[in-house]
């Protein structure tokens, strides 16, 4: 199992909003859903995404999509917008749970039950060079980037991994390390993500 974990500084905590840039840039979340779950004509059943919103009115919230239970869902941003905002507002959806949840309580819980911890960090190890194993969590910073304090504390329980010196966009970060699991899990065991 894969898992990526988006920190938003300031995504909106409730579902009161009218688009999703107004919402404390949800539109990266919406974003970040669509590259680490979905791929042509299917979705991926073994990863899960996760983003920590911090934003008004009511920090912290965890947000949970797990791939292998997600349904009755499209891609576009319409259909996005309607789901965040009605589990955010404290109604359900098949294959996504919202707890009150801080990302430091997750992380903890998360520590010995993965291979691997990643923080996407410029001066890490490239992408190309790590051993992955069957299990790993990647963590990434929206716009703004991850807090120092924040990068700090997930350092006590995993390293620095860097898709090189070029800075992307979290949703292409997400689309990167797919694509370079699904080369790594091909040559190590020979099966098709």
């Amino acid at each position: 199992m894969y898992e990526f974990v988006l920190y938003s500084r300031q995504g909106s905590t409730d579902g009161s909003f009218n688009s999703l840039i107004d919402a404390g840039r949800l539109d990266t979340v919406y974003q970040c859903i669509l590259t680490s779950i979905f791929k042509s004509h299917g979705h991926r059943a073994d990863v899960k995404f996760h983003v920590f919103l911090y934003g008004s009115p009511n920090p912290p919230i965890h947000l949970e999509v797990i791939g292998e239970t997600l349904y009755n869902v499209r891609v576009d941003e319409r259909t996005w917008t309607d789901i965040l905002k009605k589990v955010l507002s404290g109604g359900t959806h098949p294959g996504i749970n919202v707890t009150k949840n801080s990302f430091e309580a997750f992380l903890k819980s998360k520590a010995n039950l993965v291979e691997n911890i990643f923080v996407l960090e410029e001066k890490g190890t490239l992408i190309q060079e790590v051993e992955f194993g069957e299990s790993a969590i990647f963590i990434i910073g929206d716009h703004i980037g991850l807090p120092r304090e924040k990068e700090k504390f997930i350092l006590r329980y995993g390293k620095k991994l860097s898709l090189g010196k070029q800075k992307y966009l979290a949703a292409s970060c997400i689309d990167i390390i797919n694509y370079e699991l699904d080369n790594y899990v091909q040559r190590k065991y020979n099966f098709t993500r």
